[in-house]
């Protein structure tokens, strides 16, 4: 069992045209993923890497039974690529797109509450079942299959901790990049509750960084519900108040969002919080071994 994602996953990708639609395409296709089809409005009739290309997401849907979209469309025309997908029924969208206006995603967050498909992102790498498919752009090869999960709010983190898990012999159930935005589709405490009911998944990292209350609802959530063991890591220990640092959630602002809180909740809800990522790797396997 994998939640999110598995080796019957079916995806369509939009924008797949594009330079980056193709070219991650391809890396998908290289790991296993069933890139099933593309779509890309005026370029119905054409392949790429041998994957048929419709114009809207509903005639993927109808002729090629897809279920999970991968969104590379630019940031102007991104919003509408999610709320296409969930009008089509896709259950799962993925949301790949940097920069996408705050307003836009407003509109979705709208659309979204009365509908049935989950958003990972946007701004974000994706998600991966190890061994089974991968639907963003990770890199698949650090990826091995086994028992820890791994949630993020950045990209490049989590490859730095996969491989680090990798390397020490710890595998991963799923890995899920849910994005830095301040509107982001699914948050630490959605891919909890999954994980929660996941029997492959023993333990779960949480990679958190400065800006909003996601880490402190987290854990909240995890002292009162969650049973499994979680390490934590936040980045942005030394960002000034004030600041906006890479991603466009990750800004301290009227005192909230430090940190310092983030970490003080986390290790009062019993979670062990790594403050040094390059030990993180050694940190998870001590906890590991104890559980």
């Amino acid at each position: 069992m994998s939640i999110l994602v598995n080796e019957h996953t079916r995806v369509v990708v939009q924008g797949i045209t594009g330079r980056e639609g193709a070219f991650h395409t391809q890396r998908m296709l290289e790991y296993g993923t069933v890139v099933a089809a593309g779509v890309t409005p005026g370029k119905a009739g054409s392949t790429v890497e041998g994957v048929p290309v419709y114009n809207t997401v509903k005639q993927a849907v109808a002729q090629e039974g897809v279920n999970v979209s991968c969104i590379f469309v630019p940031p102007p025309f991104a919003a509408d690529a999610i709320i296409e997908s969930a009008s089509a029924g896709l259950a799962l969208i993925v949301c790949i797109t940097e920069g996408i206006p705050i307003l836009d995603m407003v509109k979705v967050a709208g659309v979204l509450r009365n509908r049935k498909s989950c958003l990972i992102g946007p701004n974000c790498p994706g998600v991966i079942s190890p061994g089974k498919t991968k639907v963003g752009i990770m890199p698949g090869p650090i990826h091995t299959p086994g028992p820890m999960a791994v949630i993020s709010r950045s990209g490049t983190l989590t490859y730095e901790v996969v491989e680090q898990l990798t390397r020490i012999g710890l595998g991963q159930s799923t890995c899920i990049g849910i994005g830095g935005d301040p509107i982001i589709g699914t948050t630490f405490i959605d891919h909890l509750r999954l994980l929660k009911e996941d029997p492959e998944t023993k333990g779960v990292v949480m990679i958190g960084e400065i800006g909003g209350t996601a880490e402190e609802e987290a854990a909240d959530y995890i002292r009162e519900t969650f049973d499994k063991p979680v390490i934590a890591f936040i980045a942005g220990l030394t960002a000034p108040p004030g600041r906006r640092m890479g991603h466009a959630g990750a800004i301290i602002s009227r005192g909230q969002g430090m940190a310092k809180d983030k970490i003080n909740a986390l290790q009062a809800a019993g979670i062990t919080v790594a403050m040094d990522l390059g030990t993180l790797g050694k940190t998870v396997q001590e906890v590991m071994e104890k559980a």
